[in-house]
């Protein structure tokens, strides 16, 4: 698959303002980007450390996949994601060796990304995101 880089780390927060309080106030970091993802049922905050990025979730609607997260297993790290080209072929290439996917396809994620999950249960635990800016 070789993905370039880890393109961010998703964490999984009850109350955004608070979370990005810490971020900045205690790490020093600085949120470059607020945005609501309504197909998601999620509102992100991106923080950028070196090359790599934290993605702050707060669920909109407890329904919502990070709401079942936090209800379920709290806060913290929802998943990890690599940067890759040709999104729709690391899939193809993923499920050939077995991996059960999330998404068959890519959609749109936060950052105008193409995005797309690699079910936990096939990946050691660990929800795995691809990504791929199409846009570079």
């Amino acid at each position: 698959m070789n993905p370039s880089h880890i393109e961010h780390i998703g964490i999984a927060v009850k109350n955004l303002d608070e979370s990005i309080k810490y971020y900045e106030d205690v790490l020093g970091l600085e949120c470059y980007n607020i945005e609501d993802v309504k197909d998601q049922k999620v509102k992100t905050a991106f923080f950028k450390v070196g090359d790599t990025k934290i993605e702050l979730l707060e669920s909109t609607d407890p329904e919502g996949p990070i709401g079942k997260f936090i209800e379920k297993k709290g806060e913290g790290i929802h998943h990890i994601a690599f940067a890759v080209d040709n999104i729709e072929e690391k899939l193809k290439h993923a499920e050939e060796k077995g991996v059960r996917l999330v998404d068959s396809s890519p959609r749109k994620g936060a950052e105008g990304l193409d995005i797309a999950f690699l079910h936990p249960k096939s990946t050691f635990g660990v929800l795995t995101e691809l990504c791929e800016n199409k846009n570079k």
